[in-house]
């Protein structure tokens, strides 16, 4: 390969990097074809662009990136697919879900992460990213909060309002 063509995948790596908020390393290397095929259309399915890079590619798009990642480095090792999102929690929630399908497979297995501007090393963190709530989901949980106290009001001056009503009809009855 050609070192022009090497900065032009550096270029579209550093790109990508800086275009999703988030992104995933795994190596998914013991996948056949049609597994892997699987694999991309979830992430397809779900707005999670995966894709295979070469470690010393993506070494120089991370220093060229500009984000606080240097951890990742350590986790550059032997097969790297990547999977950029802009919700945090999909991509982990994919290899979960992937793996629960196909038991017998051990792969994919997460290298490490870089979601919410952290860095995230190992397999051992799978479930803490796929339980991390989405800005959307956080946003959905604060209205439901401050609509709760609203409706609760609404429904005691309905019910009382109900039942003053009915105390007044009952006594307008009795005379």
């Amino acid at each position: 390969m050609k070192r022009s063509e090497k900065q032009a995948i550096i270029d579209n790596l550093k790109q990508e990097i800086n275009s999703y908020s988030h992104f995933y390393l795994a190596d998914i290397s013991d996948l056949n074809a049609e597994k892997t095929s699987q694999l991309r259309q979830i992430c397809f399915q779900k707005e999670v662009k995966l894709i295979v890079v070469k470690n010393t590619l993506l070494k120089r798009a991370l220093d060229a990136s500009g984000k606080e990642a240097d951890e990742l480095l350590d986790a550059l090792k032997g097969n790297t697919a990547m999977m950029f999102c802009n919700t945090g929690n999909v991509p982990a929630k994919i290899i979960k879900d992937f793996r629960k399908k196909n038991p017998k497979l051990e792969r994919p297995v997460l290298k490490a992460a870089y979601v919410e501007e952290s860095v995230y090393m190992g397999e051992e963190n799978l479930e803490t990213l796929a339980t991390i709530k989405s800005k959307e989901e956080l946003i959905g949980d604060i209205v439901t909060l401050l609509q709760s106290p609203a409706k609760n009001v609404v429904s005691a001056l309905q019910s009382s309002g109900q039942t003053l009503t009915g105390i007044l009809q009952t006594l307008s009855e009795k005379e």
